[in-house]
């Protein structure tokens, strides 16, 4: 389902996709199936989006921007592609930035570009992304520091793999 008010450009959407109103998406994106892009999100030529990808509204993905299957990113999340932007100067290539399976990024976050983001990480609202997360860590803070530990399932752990209750866990779970 593509909204009538959105400018999609590309023919590279898998089956079961929506893409809602106001959204720009250019001629080389490729996006996979049953993504649900929301309003208000910019998509450029050398973006690859995995299958069942959640991008809430207001967010721009640039060139270079990798993002693999489950990824969850949240409202006004900001990407870069450039280090040193100049007006009308563009690098050779622009970096890479992977976000790995089952990640999610919270809302306004910031990922400096040429970063992967790990499997199953968490990367809270309004945090500022410098370096690369390990899979399975929880993220926040500017610049965002390694708080704890989440499970695949969602749990949030502290740094001894406890949840609130004390129980432990095994990240995989």
């Amino acid at each position: 389902m593509i909204h009538p008010l959105a400018d999609v450009q590309t023919s590279k959407i898998g089956n079961n996709t929506k893409i809602w109103q106001f959204c720009v998406v250019l001629e080389k994106a490729k996006i996979g199936e049953k993504c649900n892009i929301c309003m208000n999100v910019l998509i450029e030529n050398d973006v690859i989006i995995g299958n069942n990808v959640t991008i809430k509204s207001g967010v721009q993905l640039w060139d270079g921007l990798r993002i693999e299957d489950d990824v969850f990113i949240g409202p006004n999340v900001t990407f870069t592609n450039d280090l040193v932007p100049r007006s009308k100067k563009y690098p050779d290539f622009f970096q890479n930035t992977i976000i790995k399976c089952g990640s999610s990024l919270g809302a306004n976050s910031v990922i400096i570009a040429g970063h992967t983001i790990g499997e199953y990480s968490f990367v809270g609202a309004g945090s500022v992304v410098t370096k690369d997360i390990p899979p399975f860590t929880v993220w926040y803070g500017n610049p965002a520091r390694q708080k704890g530990f989440i499970t695949k399932s969602g749990i949030l752990l502290d740094n001894y793999l406890c949840d609130n209750t004390g129980k432990k866990y095994n990240l995989e779970d």
